[in-house]
């Protein structure tokens, strides 16, 4: 399968560590010239070292608070300074604080609103106009959450959604320039991130986190939890040649974990 995606230019969001890196990298293997960004520098420094080496892209970096327009609008200077005109455009965002509804202020809905929603929709409106020249790929990262809601996880549940919604509508009004816009969910992927949740369940049920890390095991059919290599490859083939005709959808990583249809 012809991936074409050696000599495009992606800027990949959240990606010093965890799912962001991970598909950082296997951009980087299929020759993909990768803008790596997050809030910690130093992460990002040693990041673009470890990807250097992985295929013939360039790997830049540069530090970014997605809640903050003028540093989106910073990054894309940025990335077409360095790397040209942005191909591919994968939203990501570390997740808002787990809790209860009850648990939450006006201030947590409007951080968990402008970092993991309205962050997207900013970082659409200004890669726009890049990916309106030749067409392009949008993908959003979100969470198993669009198909069933997670407990104890009331933000994230609430905004993931929306971007859902967003992705949808963006497929239809974006289709015209050739730009295709989806959203991949992960499920229960080996990822720090995975690790906080589990051991915020395992505190609050007076369990080890591996105990909870088991019982999560027995509800998905393949028996473990994926690792962020495995999802990585489903967002390159989304950003590839390959998903021509792939727009408007949402795809579960989960290994069978969501039973919703």
């Amino acid at each position: 399968m012809e991936l074409n995606l050696a000599g495009k230019v992606a800027l990949v969001v959240a990606s010093s560590q965890g799912l962001g890196k991970a598909i950082a990298s296997e951009l980087a293997k299929e020759g993909t010239h990768v803008m790596l960004t997050s809030r910690n520098e130093d992460k990002l420094q040693q990041v673009k070292e470890e990807i250097n080496s992985l295929g013939e892209g360039k790997v830049s970096y540069f530090s970014c608070d997605i809640t903050k327009p003028e540093e989106i609008q910073a990054l894309l200077q940025k990335t077409n300074q360095e790397l040209g005109k942005i191909d591919i455009l994968v939203n990501n965002a570390g997740g808002p604080p787990g809790g209860t509804f009850e648990k939450f202020n006006d201030e947590d809905w409007q951080n968990a609103f402008e970092l993991n929603l309205l962050s997207y929709v900013r970082l659409v409106r200004a890669a726009l106009p890049d990916l309106k020249k030749e067409g392009g790929r949008i993908i959003n990262i979100a969470s198993s959450s669009i198909k069933t809601p997670i407990p104890g996880l009331i933000l994230s549940n609430t905004f993931r959604l929306g971007v859902v919604g967003l992705a949808k509508s963006l497929a239809e009004e974006l289709a015209p320039y050739n730009i295709l816009v989806n959203t991949v969910a992960p499920g229960r992927i080996a990822t720090d991130r995975v690790a906080f949740l589990d051991q915020m369940k395992a505190d609050n049920q007076g369990k080890t986190r591996e105990e909870i890390e088991e019982a999560s095991k027995k509800s998905i059919p393949l028996g473990r939890y994926g690792n962020p290599e495995e999802f990585a490859k489903v967002v390159a083939f989304l950003a590839s040649d390959a998903s021509s005709f792939v727009t408007g959808t949402s795809l579960l990583v989960d290994g069978g974990m969501v039973k919703a249809i």
